[in-house]
């Protein structure tokens, strides 16, 4: 399983951004994807999941009413959307997939990666 994620950039506090995480490859039936990041000198952190049918989300408590995750499982593809921007949300941003699971929010739940993004907020 291959996933590509893209999207990132530098945007303005206040602004926003939509990532998108394309798989590829031999996948499971009804695999749970999600979102990660990591800053510069800190851990890889937990942002959102969202489940096979798409219906149950789960985000940190730090994007909650900000971000948006989504999926489109026609085109293999899951997206984060990210409105109201903050400084702090500037880090490398990882997608993920976990399969035979019907719950993912933590790094160890995962079992593939991508090659991460990198999203700039400028205050």
């Amino acid at each position: 399983v291959q996933l590509q994620a893209s999207g990132g950039g530098l945007v303005q506090a206040g602004g926003s951004l939509r990532l998108s995480c394309a798989t590829s490859g031999r996948t499971f039936n009804r695999y749970v994807m999600g979102w990660f990041r990591q800053a510069p000198g800190k851990e890889r952190e937990f942002v959102a999941a969202i489940s096979w049918s798409g219906v149950i989300t789960y985000y940190s408590d730090s994007v909650k009413g900000r971000f948006t995750i989504s999926r489109d499982n026609a085109k293999n593809t899951e997206y984060l959307q990210m409105d109201s921007l903050k400084p702090e949300d500037t880090a490398v941003y990882y997608c993920a997939v976990a399969q035979f699971i019907t719950k993912a929010v933590t790094a160890d739940q995962f079992d593939y990666w991508g090659q991460g993004t990198q999203v700039t907020v400028s205050s």
